[in-house]
Order: structure tokens, then sequence, then C-alpha cells
């Protein structure tokens, strides 16, 4: 129990109170840790020297993805952010309020830290540390997306609901999937060339090659069987990212060009197939039954005003 402003008593462990307050403590921490995140990362892309692009230029790996393609796609999904940062705060909708207060929750506050101290973790060459907040900003994104899809599935009813949470959601969760950890587990493990050495560019060349294989072959059963276009923008967009930054072996290079155009590709065709089965299913029209079959004396008697009975009027 405690007391409000008028000394009145509120009751702390009612569900409805419960999710008041928990909706109040995302409205002060949400935002707060997206300004600490984009704070973070500015300092540390703009500010330092050398900044986070340039320490990953010397460390070049078979899957480095372009520092400028990656820079875009973080902007992307800080914008997305901030419209979920507005959704919180002018929320009405019981449904929406689930979604942000069961189904996304604290998670994603702990995410945007958790990329600050990764920021500030590769700025000082703490690779290892890097790679551990990079798994723990991976468990909590895939946490927090897979109870909205089970507990707070998208639907058309909610558009928002779609475009400020889930897509932001979505989208950060294939950054660290996608490139992020691979790309740091590789500088820990050594798996880079030296800068002024072009020509060792196909080292690790094999463990490149599968885990873009694995990473893109999972998005590729999301995107045919969930259609989902957020994971197939994102995913188009990591793999250009990564065969943009030359030199590549080729086994990466084909792999993520060739995906690139798969997954649009494989989104339109699953459209289209789900439009087709859905007519099939519908069958032909049925037609009407006769009126002299389907007529019963009750239903003569309930004729419109505009029928005319032909016995009554010829006698």
């Amino acid at each position: 129990m405690m007391e409000n402003g008028h000394g009145l008593p509120i009751d702390t462990s009612h569900p409805a109170v419960r999710d008041y307050l928990a909706l109040v403590r995302l409205q002060v921490l949400t935002p707060l840790s997206l300004l600490i995140n984009m704070a973070t990362l500015m300092v540390c892309s703009l500010v330092m020297d050398p900044s986070i692009a340039k320490i990953s230029k010397l460390y070049p790996a078979s899957i480095a993805p372009s520092p400028r393609m990656i820079g875009i796609y973080i902007i992307a999904i800080y914008i997305g952010q901030i419209g979920y940062c507005v959704l919180l705060v002018v929320v009405r909708k019981p449904e929406t309020k689930r979604a942000l207060v069961r189904g996304v929750g604290l998670p994603l506050v702990f995410a945007n830290w958790v990329m600050a101290g990764w920021a500030i973790a590769w700025l000082f060459q703490s690779f290892l540390a890097s790679t551990i907040l990079l798994g723990i900003l991976l468990v909590l994104l895939i946490y927090a997306n897979v109870v909205l899809l089970i507990y707070h599935a998208p639907t058309f009813e909610r558009p928002f609901d779609i475009a400020l949470i889930h897509a932001p959601l979505r989208a950060f969760l294939i950054l660290p999937l996608g490139v992020l950890f691979p790309y740091s587990l590789f500088v820990t493990l050594g798996w880079t060339w030296s800068p002024g050495e072009p020509q060792h560019y196909a080292r690790a060349q094999w463990p490149g090659f599968g885990i873009v294989l694995g990473v893109n072959l999972l998005g590729l059963a999301v995107i045919i069987f969930r259609r989902d276009i957020v994971w197939c923008v994102a995913a188009s967009w990591i793999c250009a990212s990564i065969w943009t930054l030359k030199p590549k072996p080729f086994p990466v290079f084909i792999t993520v060009m060739i995906f690139t155009f798969v997954h649009p590709l494989a989104l339109v065709v699953s459209a289209l197939w789900v439009r087709l089965r859905g007519t099939r299913r519908r069958g032909p029209i049925a037609l009407p039954p006769d009126e002299e079959e389907g007529v019963t004396p009750r239903q003569g008697q309930l004729r419109g005003a505009r029928e005319v009975d032909a016995e009554a009027l010829w006698g």
C-alpha cells in the first residue's frame, strides 16, 4: 500500500496499478536509455580518435561490414526508437499498453545500455568485453522479440504497433545477429589480417562463409513463413554492407551478394503464394437456389412491395 498526493491509499498489488506504474517507469527509463545510447555512440564515432569506424578498419575480416552503411542502419533504429518513445507517452489502447509493458518492457532499456557499453569497450579495443556485451544484447533482444511474437502478435488492426514497436525491435535484433556479434567474435579470435596485407583477405573465409550462410538461411525462413518485411529489408541491407566493403573472399562475397536479392524475391513469392492459395480455397461462387424450390409459403407472404402477384392481378 502507498498513498497518492491526496493522502488516499493505493493498492500496489492490484494488476492495473502495477501495469500503470510499469508504464510510467518505462516512460522515464526508455527515453533516458535511448539518449545514453545515442550520446555514447555519437561521442565514440565523431569525437574520439580513433573512432569506432577507424578501429574497425584496423581489423579487416572476411565478414567485416561497411561502417558507413552500418551507421545509416543504426540511425534508422534510433528513429524507430524515438517513435517508440512517443508511443509510450500517447498510448491509449489497452492492447498496445500490454505490448509495451509486458511485451517489450525493460529488456529494451537494458539493450540500449548494453549497446552503449559495447561502444566504449570497442573504442578501448577490449574485444573480448565487446563480444560478451554483444552476446548479452543478442539475448535481450531475442527475448523481447519472442515475447512480442507469441503474446502480442502484430496485427493490421493496430498499424502503429507494427511500425513503432515490432519494427524497431526486429531491426535492432538483426544488427547484432547479422553482423556485429559475428564480426566482434572474429576480431576476438584473431581471424583478421593487417590493413597493409590485403593479400591475406582469405583468412578464415570458411568460418565466415558458414556464419553468413547460416544467419541468412534463418532470415530466409522467417521471411518465407512469416512474410516479414522488416527482416527482409534489414537482412538485405546487412548483406549489402558486407559485400560493399572489399576485399572479400569469394565464398563470403557471393553468398551475401546472392542473399541481397534472394530475400526480397522470397518475400514477393511467399506473398503471391499465400494469395493464390487463399483464392483456391474459396472455390467457385455458390449460386442461390431456384425461386420455386427455395420459396416457402411464409416467404411468399413476405415479398417486397415492388413484387407483383400475378394470380391476384389476372384472377
